[in-house]
């Protein structure tokens, strides 16, 4: 599977999470795939496709030197592949906070000049393209199924649009694969000259590196079927006649408004504004909350929604482990029958584990409609736990408590196995993602643990002298501050929660609390 990856000259914005998210974690083997309905899929193509059994070669590549990246590093002052490889580093680090899947291969233009100048040459062998003054385009008129994967028409290919204008063309929408050097930029040496790749060359060259000219999967948003999908195409099967992709698959945009999200139109968020308020996990929810060919709209509420629903999962997971560890020891050595089987689980449980096994794999064959997965059977799944939590403490007979303690254990291992698949299962404990959820959740409100702490006292001493005005109060205060106080027997605890205030004042506090982006360049 090849992916094409950002043109590292900034930080990574919400889309590219949306495609990074995509291709990582759902992939259904290509048999079943095929018997879809829709054939295209994306969200965690690799991690699920290696659930499957499946041998998995991802490749996502670096654009390391660019027109874009040229001009932010001619602002900066910097070397454009000192600026570029910082910032590939630093797009690692936001794929590893979204526990994304390290790919396999991650090339760089940069190193691979040799595998992009051989490719331009066998090009120019099979009379496909031609050399002007130091540049070579490719003539698109020499590609006869030009338009086979978007359906668009050649004259679609307008001058301007990541194809320069150059009266030197023999057509106007002919691109370019090499660039002659200009003053200033970094070059390469060639049989043309000095100079750097085009944009588009540079996928088809490094997808037959790592996974030769015929392979099963391409990948990249739906901004890229044209013209640099269509491009790929044309400059891979002129270089190799039996040059293939059996399924190319397309992510949806990530809207803000209803508007592309991108650096040209200052309207993006980068990742590091999200997860400096929310979850990377609530932030990965999100993205998978919506099918990935759907455009994804950009909501200050629907984050706080993921946040609430990763809470209620880690907190039901961490209330099954605290509630089953005082049985851990018995049911260890109880738990077999008189033959040496281990007690069987319920009905019920059984149904519960048989259900959301098969609709975790219905809806991911389904065109991998993760939309759907976390609600539903999923939530069935976690009710049947908590019911399950307060059975345990009611007086039981032996057998049916064991029988009862491994039915919720089962069940549990189910919902972490979904979890796991969907890049939703962290390294850490599930006590510390819920106290990481209660620092963002702090953050958010503008507040301390201290603090709450202080009112939840404050809002006690009302209580107890029945001032219930002021109590209430309190607590509506924090609820609208997104701290939900809860009262356990004699005890309150807190908790985080949706903020009852509107979402355009969630959305201007987390405007006000990042700086501003630069938009120099999309």
């Amino acid at each position: 599977m090849y992916v094409c990856g950002v043109t590292a000259y900034d930080f990574s914005h919400l889309h590219h999470a949306c495609a990074a998210t995509a291709f990582d974690v759902t992939s259904y083997e290509v048999e079943i795939v095929a018997q879809c309905i829709r054939l295209i899929s994306g969200i965690n193509l690799a991690g699920y496709l290696q659930h499957l059994g499946y041998e998995v070669t991802y490749v996502r590549n670096f654009t390391d030197i660019d027109d874009k990246i040229i001009r932010r590093a001619n602002e900066l002052g910097e070397d454009p592949l000192s600026l570029s490889s910082r910032f590939c580093e630093e797009y690692l680090v936001d794929m590893n906070d979204l526990q994304c899947l390290l790919p396999t291969h991650q090339p760089r233009v940069s190193d691979h000049m040799d595998q992009i100048k051989d490719m331009i040459t066998q090009i120019i062998e099979k009379d496909c393209a031609y050399s002007v003054e130091g540049d070579v385009f490719f003539a698109v008129e020499k590609s006869p199924n030009y338009g086979q994967l978007s359906g668009q028409r050649l004259e679609n290919n307008r001058a301007g649009e990541r194809v320069a204008v150059d009266s030197r063309k023999r057509n106007p929408a002919d691109f370019a694969l090499w660039k002659a050097a200009k003053p200033g930029e970094p070059s390469w040496e060639s049989p043309w000259g000095p100079g750097r790749p085009g944009w588009h060359i540079e996928c088809s060259a490094m997808s037959a590196q790592y996974l030769t000219f015929k392979f099963d999967i391409h990948g990249g948003g739906i901004d890229l079927i044209f013209p640099h999908h269509e491009n790929e195409i044309a400059q891979s099967c002129a270089a190799c006649e039996e040059s293939s992709v059996s399924y190319w698959l397309h992510n949806g945009h990530v809207t803000n408004n209803n508007e592309k999200m991108s650096k040209s139109l200052g309207n993006f968020f980068t990742i590091r504004q999200i997860t400096e308020r929310y979850h990377p996990l609530a932030l990965r929810h999100f993205l998978i909350s919506a099918h990935y060919r759907s455009p994804l709209n950009y909501s200050v509420s629907q984050l706080e929604s993921s946040s609430d629903a990763i809470f209620y999962i880690y907190q039901t997971l961490q209330d099954c482990e605290d509630a089953l560890l005082p049985f851990l020891e018995v049911s260890l050595k109880e738990g077999t029958g008189q033959n040496g089987n281990l007690v069987a689980i319920t009905p019920d449980a059984q149904k519960c584990i048989s259900r959301l096994h098969e609709d975790f794999e219905n809806k991911m064959s389904d065109d991998l409609n993760t939309s759907p997965l976390l609600t539903g059977v999923f939530q069935e799944a976690l009710k049947f736990i908590n019911g399950s939590l307060v059975m345990l403490k009611k007086k039981q007979q032996k057998k049916q408590q064991l029988s009862l303690i491994r039915s919720v254990t089962e069940v549990k291992k189910e919902v972490t196995e979904v979890l796991r698949i969907l890049g939703l299962l962290p390294p850490c404990t599930c006590a510390e993602v819920l106290q990481q959820l209660k620092g963002k959740a702090l953050k958010r409100a503008g507040l301390a643990e201290d603090d709450v702490m202080r009112l939840i006292e404050d809002r006690a001493v009302a209580r107890k002298s029945q001032d219930f005005k002021k109590s209430d109060q309190i607590r509506t205060d924090l609820s609208a501050r997104g701290i939900a106080l809860m009262d356990v027997g004699k005890e309150t605890v807190w908790r985080p929660c949706v903020p009852v205030e509107k979402e355009e004042k969630a959305k201007t506090a987390v405007e006000e609390a990042t700086p501003p982006p630069q938009t120099s360049s999309s």
